[in-house]
């Protein structure tokens, strides 16, 4: 009787898992019930019958030989260190994620953030230091009437976030003390920039010193609210004038400015990381300049990547010129008009298996959560960007495709993790890992339409398995 009953138990929580809509009245995900087998694995199938959910199957390594194709594990060949995976928390995520009923709203960051069973573990995330597309309004951490100035930033303040956006961050630190976060601007203060506009247009140079003071008092001023900003880019997306906010910054603009933020981090005794570029892998000698400067290069731990432009392979470009430095791959959104099949087979082999293999420390989709409607956003803001959780009412949040993306790869990956030598197959891509507690992960997509019958091998042992079309498979062992 005892075994019946923990075998419908195990059933039943582990269905829970899989679910996308969630209120009060239906079971939170369920601890995860580990069998004995040699491999255990979790399956995302394209077609959304079956979502992260963990398979009976039995996976056993053996030495029977076949003529199936082999995916080649080797822990023996190790490369970078990964430092999470995750998203952005915008203002418009913590927004949306406050409207959920207390309860819920701790069960949904639980979920997300903790390092229990039922969670999957993100370990990073990206925030804004003020305003990003995805708030109802852009602002900045200095705002003044026209006309003013505040050279000392004697007026800076973190009070536009302080209701809504700072406590959500907080409680994820209560329930993942550990995870690490990377603060970008969208925009300088208007009254810094030629146009004094949110959009576009240039930081004056008059202000860079004034500028890299501003970040010194970002770092302490979320320091003080118990929030340790482990890294941050100068620019979001310095090449793209056209968002809401946004601003311009040249490579030898963001040289220029590094030259005064790395000093004045050092004076101050800070050390969050500083990381340059932060936009698409269409233009990898942005990075490569900036790090070409004698002056600039040691204040700068790496490079950080989009992919709405360019090829992932880019980030191995920087990575052969400067091999010492890092690489983070931060933003790609999924789109409210595209479909779960395509996004997810895309978004794992380029985003998460492909920054991966191309060096990147973290891979990070865009936006944790929005509404219903794809806001708030301001105006001229991103209105088909799709969080990884839509929060449809105070009672109830649907899980998409992103956060399916992200916890394939979160959920079994933590930090510390370092990446161990894999090969792709035909239609299959893999990217392989071995965990701070010695379990190997990989991860296997299977780009093609039809069913792919293929080999795990490591150790000189082989496992069996198969991938249908655009499914999405963890193993673990």
């Amino acid at each position: 009787m005892t075994i019946i009953l923990y075998t419908f138990l195990s059933f039943f929580l582990l269905n829970c898992v899989s679910g996308d809509d969630v209120n009060p009245n239906t079971a939170k995900q369920g601890p995860v019930v580990y069998d004995k087998s040699d491999i255990e694995y979790w399956l995302t199938k394209s077609d959304q019958t079956v979502k992260l959910t963990k398979q009976t199957t039995i996976l056993k390594f053996n030495t029977l030989a076949n003529s199936n194709p082999n995916l080649v594990v080797d822990a023996t060949q190790t490369f970078q260190s990964i430092d999470g995976f995750g998203f952005t928390l915008t203002g418009g995520s913590a927004e949306v994620i406050n409207q959920l009923e207390p309860a819920l709203k701790q069960q949904l960051l639980e979920e997300l953030f903790g390092n229990s069973a039922q969670s999957i573990g993100i370990s990073y995330l990206r925030i804004s230091i003020g305003a990003s597309d995805l708030n109802s309004a852009p602002y900045s951490y200095n705002d003044l009437p026209n006309g003013q100035t505040d050279i000392t930033q004697s007026q800076f303040s973190l009070n536009p976030d302080l209701a809504q956006f700072i406590p959500v961050l907080q409680q994820i630190k209560a329930i993942n003390p550990a995870i690490k976060i990377m603060a970008v601007p969208w925009s300088s203060p208007a009254w810094m920039k030629v146009n004094y506009n949110t959009v576009g247009s240039n930081l004056m140079p008059t202000y860079y010193s004034s500028y890299a003071l501003y970040f010194v008092k970002y770092i302490q001023a979320m320091q003080a609210q118990g929030i340790t900003i482990d890294a941050v880019c100068p620019q979001n997306e310095p090449l793209n004038p056209g968002n809401n906010p946004s601003m311009l910054m040249s490579a030898v603009q963001q040289i220029t400015f590094i030259k005064k933020l790395g000093p004045a981090f050092a004076n101050a005794g800070i050390t969050t990381k500083i990381i340059c570029f932060d936009h698409n892998c269409d233009t990898p000698d942005y990075p490569i300049t900036v790090l070409n400067d004698a002056t600039a290069n040691p204040f700068v731990d790496g490079s950080a990547f989009h992919l709405y432009g360019g090829d992932i392979s880019a980030l191995s470009t920087v990575h052969n010129a400067y091999p010492a430095k890092n690489l983070y791959f931060t933003e790609q959104w999924t789109s409210s008009t595209g479909n779960f099949s395509d996004d997810l087979k895309w978004h794992m082999k380029n985003v998460v298996m492909g920054s991966v293999r191309n060096w990147s420390k973290v891979a990070l989709e865009w936006n944790l959560a929005n509404n219903a409607s794809f806001g708030p956003h301001t105006a001229g803001g991103c209105s088909q960007c799709k969080g990884a959780i839509t929060v449809n009412s105070s009672s109830q949040f649907t899980r998409n495709v992103s956060y399916y993306i992200i916890a394939h790869a979160s959920k079994f990956v933590p930090t510390g993790s370092v990446r161990i030598a894999s090969n792709s197959s035909g239609s299959l891509n893999s990217v392989a890992f071995k965990t701070p507690a010695g379990k190997i992960v990989l991860l296997v997509e299977n780009d093609g339409t039809t069913a792919s019958t293929f080999n795990i091998q490591h150790n000189g042992k082989w496992a069996t398995t198969s991938l249908q079309g655009g499914d999405v498979a963890t193993y673990i062992w």
